[in-house]
């Protein structure tokens, strides 16, 4: 699947950004290539053969906007832009020229490999019909007391309140915690599912991951009645009041 095969070109100025990426790429298995300039990275796509490229928006040179507008040109090789460049404008902008995607920095390990692993499956053929074979199997619903999620669109509704919409790490998080429902699942198989298996992400990414989504779906996230706690096992998906459905 997702494994080795996979080469990650990391086109990143910045010497320690540029080996925290690497560093998270590896952890999933791929393989990490950097290159700190577009020229460079030009050099590096020129010799080696990558399935997907991460694109800092500030560059020294070409920026990585123009870069990413010329690559998109020539390939329909997955782009994803890391900036620290936050506002709506610029997404919008990343995304409508060439990006399939667009991670802010400072960004959650966890949301980066995510968004990676979609990006992969949506670009490389024999990822994206291994992926709709498998969706054949999954639910398109989750309903939890007074909210429902789609599966399909990523958004939580509820009758009372107004319609949010989950980032892909909270999805991915709900995902995972739904394949075993009314079952303990723990922080280390949640982190080796989202791609970031290093024991220094737990307490601080799973947990406010978790915090995140249970403020979308629970009416009281102090006291969750879906996404609950078991003390030295990790989080359970509580359907016991809902259900999931094909």
């Amino acid at each position: 699947m997702l494994n080795e095969r996979i080469s990650i070109l990391i086109v990143e100025d910045d010497p320690d950004m540029a080996e925290l990426i690497s560093d998270l790429v590896e952890a999933e298995g791929w393989t990490p290539l950097t290159a700190p300039s577009a020229e460079e990275a030009a050099n590096v796509l020129s010799r080696e053969t990558v399935h997907l490229v991460l694109v800092d928006h500030n560059l020294p040179g070409t920026s990585g906007r123009t870069f990413a507008q010329r690559l998109r040109a020539q390939t329909n090789i997955g782009i994803v832009m890391v900036t620290a460049a936050g506002s709506a404008a610029d997404r919008v902008l990343g995304l409508e020229t060439a990006a399939d995607d667009y991670v802010v920095k400072p960004f959650e390990p966890i949301e980066l490999t995510a968004r990676i692993k979609a990006v992969l499956r949506r670009t490389i053929p024999s990822l994206k019909a291994e992926r709709e074979s498998e969706r054949e199997l999954e639910p398109t619903s989750l309903k939890l007391g007074d909210w429902s999620v789609d599966l399909k669109s990523r958004r939580a509704m509820c009758s009372t309140d107004p319609a949010k919409s989950l980032t892909s790490a909270e999805f991915a998080l709900l995902e995972i915690l739904a394949e075993t429902p009314n079952a303990p699942v723990s922080r280390a198989h949640i982190l080796d599912r989202l791609g970031a298996e290093s024991e220094r992400y737990i307490d601080r990414n799973v947990d406010v991951l978790v915090l995140r989504l249970r403020r979308k779906i629970e009416r009281n996230p102090d006291l969750p009645r879906h996404i609950k706690t078991r003390r030295g096992k990790g989080y359970v998906l509580d359907t016991d009041d809902g259900e999931i459905a094909p």
